[in-house]
């Protein structure tokens, strides 16, 4: 197995289809996707299966069970924390391959230790102040490529398949 573009962390995610949806754009990158429990719901087949994830089996991801156990299991690259708190925006960062992208649950977040560990490396979309955030799916996704966007781009492969669609 080659190397992972990135890896994407969610710290404690709680909704199935937006990790599903996640795991998706993941497995599109060659990102592997990292979760942090506890989670807001159960990885056995029928509950994948249930919740769209019926590729998860191509992907390359892996359940732990805190923040320190991940950076055990990945002590390199850079650590870009996103939430909606950051000031500086997500094309300001200068991504490169093997970085962590690391977003929080969907009700509450990125902890407080996590995001004050290192705030220059915190990140935000932008968006107008009548909205809320973002879906976390949504905001993986637009993170996720332009990380892509800044590194060059995805390894060419005779298998990959270029599609905006199922």
């Amino acid at each position: 197995m080659t190397a992972p573009t990135f890896h994407v962390v969610l710290h404690r995610p709680e909704i199935p289809p937006n990790t599903g949806n996640v795991g998706r754009t993941c497995l599109a990158v060659g990102a592997k996707l990292w979760l942090v429990r506890p989670l807001g719901f159960r990885l056995d087949e029928k509950h994948l299966r249930r919740a769209g994830m019926d590729y998860w089996p191509l992907l390359d991801w892996e359940a732990v069970d805190d923040w320190a156990e991940y950076r055990r299991k990945q002590p390199g690259g850079t650590i870009w924390a996103f939430t909606k708190h950051a000031t500086r925006p997500v094309w300001d960062a200068e991504f490169a391959p093997g970085d962590t992208l690391l977003f929080g649950s969907e009700s509450s977040g990125l902890p407080e230790d996590l995001m004050t560990r290192d705030p220059a490396r915190n990140l935000t979309l932008p968006m107008r102040p009548e909205v809320r955030s973002l879906n976390l799916a949504s905001t993986v996704t637009a993170a996720v490529y332009e990380a892509v966007r800044q590194t060059g781009g995805l390894p060419s492969s005779p298998d990959a398949v270029s599609s905006s669609h199922d």
